[in-house]
C-alpha cells in the first residue's frame, strides 16, 4: 500500500485545491478521464463557446424586424469544433502536464474505489491511502433504459460536440437544461430539430411563468413533441437513427423520427456509486449523492468521517460548476486549518440556461415560496415585470423577456428571482448579491443609482413593483 498526505479524487474543482499550503504535502490526484473534469472538457465552456456563435446567427436572423436586412451564408461547424477543442484540449493537456512536473503530486490516472474510509484501490490493484482525502469525481451521463443507445449517430453532450460535420436534423431526448441548450445551439446554427420530451413540462425545476415562456418560445424555434416517452431508438435503411416513443397519455400513439443525430440529454447522475460508498460505510442520500455536512466532510450514519470530504456533482444537488468552486475553496481551507473549520452558505445559489431566450434564476419559486409563507405564516408579493415595458427593451423591440420577483411582503426579503430574456443571466447578479448580503428589496432599489436606459432598469421596475415595507409611495 502506498500512503500519501493527501488524496483527491478527480480533477474538476478538486484540482483546485492546490494552494500555496499545501506546497509540503505528498499528494496524489486520480482521474482516469479528460485532465479538468466536466466543465472543462464536455460542459460548460464548450457548450457556451458553441451557444455564442448560435445566439449571434439567430440574432442576425431575427433583426429584419428592426429594420436591418442580415442572412447567414455559411456555418462553418468544423472550424467552429476545432477552435473551440483546439483550445480546450490545449488547457486540458496543459493542466495535466503542469500536476505531473510537480515533485510533491503525483497523478494516477486509473479509477478507484473505497476499500476503508481512508484507503482506495485502483482498477490495477494498487491499494492508496491518506490521512486526509477529497471526494471530488463528479458525475456522468445518464441514458434512458431502452435498446438502441450504442448505435452509430447517437450522442451525448459528452460526444456530440465533437461531430465531424454539422448534421442536418436533430433528435434532442429530454426536457431539461441540457437539452434546450442543444436545441439552441443545433438550430441556430442552421439544423433542423426536434425536442423529444415523456413531460409536458419543460425545465421542471423552473418557476411555472419561466417554464411556460420558454416552452411557448420553443415551440416558435423547433419542433417541440411533448408527452412521448422513447421506447428505443433503431437503425434506419439509410443507416440513420430512428426515435421511436409511445404517447404518455396511455393511448398507444406511436411516434417515430429518422435524424442524422440523436442526442440523449436525458440528465446527469452522480459518481458516487463507482466509489462504493458502502464498503467504507458512507452515507449516500435518495437522490444516489455522497451525504456531506456543512463543512463538506462525509458522513457515516450522520456522523462526519474525520480527514474525508466531498464536493462537486458527487454531493451536491446544484449540479452547478459555481457551486463546486465555492465548495473547493470551503475544502481547501478545511483540509489545511481543522482547527478553524468554514461552512459552506447555503443561500442564494444562482443557475442559467444558455438557451434562446436565456434563462436566469435564484431562490424559491412563486409556488415554492407560497408554500413556505404558509408554513411561516407570513404573505408574499409578485412582480412580473416585461422587459418591453423599459427604455431598452423598447429599442430591441421586446415582446418575450420577463423578470419575476417574490418577496416576503412583511419583511422586505426578496425570496427568489427568475428571468427569461437577453442577457437574464448578468442582469440577475445584483439580486443574487442583494441576497447574499442580506439586503431588503428597497435596499436593493432605491440604495443605489440604476443607469439609465440600461436593460438593468428592468431590475429596478420589478423591484420598485413589490409591495413591501420600505418603498416609496411614489414609485414608479
Amino acid at each position: 500500500m502506498r500512503s500519501f498526505d493527501l488524496i483527491i479524487v478527480g480533477s474538476g474543482s478538486g484540482n483546485s485545491l492546490l494552494t500555496d499550503e499545501y506546497r509540503g504535502l505528498d499528494v496524489a490526484i486520480v482521474e482516469p478521464g479528460r485532465f479538468g473534469g466536466t466543465c472543462l472538457n464536455v460542459g460548460c465552456i464548450p457548450t457556451k463557446m458553441y451557444v455564442y456563435p448560435a445566439t449571434v446567427a439567430e440574432q442576425a436572423r431575427d433583426a429584419a424586424r428592426l429594420g436591418v436586412d442580415a442572412s447567414i451564408d455559411r456555418v462553418d461547424w468544423r472550424g467552429m469544433r476545432d477552435r473551440i477543442f483546439g483550445r480546450i484540449d490545449a488547457i486540458s493537456e496543459g493542466g495535466l502536464q503542469f500536476r505531473e512536473s510537480l515533485e510533491n503530486v503525483t497523478v494516477i490516472r486509473e479509477y478507484v474505489h473505497l476499500v476503508a474510509p481512508h484507503v482506495l484501490e485502483t482498477d490495477s490493484g494498487q491499494r492508496i491511502t491518506a490521512p486526509r482525502i477529497v471526494l471530488a469525481n463528479g458525475s456522468r451521463v445518464r441514458l434512458p433504459d431502452v435498446p438502441g443507445t450504442d448505435l452509430p449517430g447517437v450522442h451525448t453532450s459528452d460526444t456530440v460536440m465533437r461531430l465531424p460535420e454539422q448534421p442536418r436534423d436533430v433528435v434532442v431526448v429530454g426536457g431539461g437544461y441540457i437539452a434546450a441548450e442543444f436545441c439552441h445551439v443545433f438550430q441556430g446554427l442552421g439544423s433542423s430539430v426536434t425536442q423529444l420530451n415523456r413531460s409536458h413540462r419543460l425545465l421542471r425545476a423552473h418557476d411555472d411563468t419561466i417554464a411556460e415562456r420558454f416552452a411557448r418560445e420553443a415551440a416558435q424555434q423547433w419542433d417541440l413533441q411533448l408527452g412521448w416517452s422513447i421506447t428505443g431508438i433503431e437503425r434506419a435503411a439509410d443507416g440513420r437513427p430512428t426515435v421511436a416513443a409511445l404517447a404518455t397519455d396511455g393511448s398507444g400513439t406511436r411516434w417515430e423520427r429518422t435524424a442524422d443525430v440523436v442526442l440523449l440529454a436525458t440528465g446527469r447522475t452522480p459518481n458516487a456509486d463507482t466509489l462504493d460508498p458502502a464498503a467504507a460505510q458512507l452515507d449516500v442520500t435518495d437522490r444516489g449523492l455522497l451525504a456531506v455536512d456543512e463543512q463538506q466532510r462525509v458522513l457515516s450514519q450522520g456522523e462526519p468521517v474525520e480527514g474525508l470530504w466531498a464536493l462537486g456533482d458527487v454531493c451536491s444537488p446544484h449540479q452547478l460548476k459555481h457551486v463546486a468552486n465555492a465548495e473547493a475553496r470551503v475544502v481547501s481551507h478545511n483540509v489545511v486549518h481543522p482547527e478553524d473549520p468554514r461552512a459552506m452558505d447555503p443561500r442564494a445559489v444562482p443557475s442559467a440556461v444558455f438557451t434562446e431566450p436565456q434563462i436566469a434564476s435564484v431562490g424559491m419559486t412563486e409556488r415554492a415560496a407560497r408554500e413556505w409563507a404558509r408554513e411561516h405564516g407570513t404573505e408574499i408579493t409578485v412582480k412580473e415585470q416585461d422587459f418591453g415595458g423599459v427604455a431598452y427593451g423598447w429599442a430591441m423591440e421586446d415582446h418575450v423577456g420577463i423578470c419575476k420577483l417574490v418577496a416576503d411582503s412583511r419583511t422586505g426579503e426578496l425570496l427568489g428571482a427568475h428571468l427569461i430574456g437577453r442577457d437574464a443571466s448578468n442582469l440577475i447578479q445584483p439580486l443574487v448579491q442583494g441576497m447574499a448580503f442580506g439586503l431588503r428589496v428597497h435596499e436593493m432599489a432605491r440604495g443605489q443609482y440604476w443607469i439609465h436606459p440600461a436593460l438593468a432598469e428592468v431590475v429596478e421596475n420589478a423591484l420598485l413593483g413589490l409591495d413591501v415595507p420600505g418603498q416609496r409611495p411614489d414609485a414608479s
